[in-house]
């Protein structure tokens, strides 16, 4: 036998040995995240309401994101700036919600879901 046969022979034979050590790794990196979603699952829902000193934050950014919004859709002098007026709109909005839900996080709770007014929208044209 030449030396690359060799060396292909003792690849393959350990082959297996690999493949199975990353199927158990693949399927421990699954049941882990299966874990962690389930855990995020029972976590209680943060109160969303005016007891809650960060929902007031949250809403106080989304009232500042929509006053903005109405003034750089004033200032608008083409698409393109109303474009980008919706698009640093939605920026803010999902950065609010971010912080909402790290905070609510940091606190043991889970945040159940964010209407947007595009969630409104859409709901509505149904």
């Amino acid at each position: 036998m030449r030396t690359g046969t060799i060396v292909i022979a003792v690849m393959l034979a350990a082959a297996p040995h690999y493949i199975a050590a990353a199927e158990g790794k693949a399927n421990a990196s699954v049941e882990a995240e299966t874990e962690i979603t389930v855990a995020a699952s029972m976590l209680p829902i943060a109160v969303s309401n005016d007891s809650n000193k960060y929902w007031l934050d949250y809403q106080t950014d989304v009232s500042e994101a929509k006053r903005e919004l109405a003034s750089d859709l004033d200032r608008a002098t083409d698409e393109e700036d109303v474009r980008e007026a919706w698009a640093e709109y939605y920026r803010e909005l999902h950065d609010a919600q971010k912080d909402y839900s790290k905070e609510m996080a940091e606190r043991g709770y889970r945040v159940a879901d964010f209407k947007t007014d595009a969630d409104i929208m859409v709901a509505l044209l149904r």
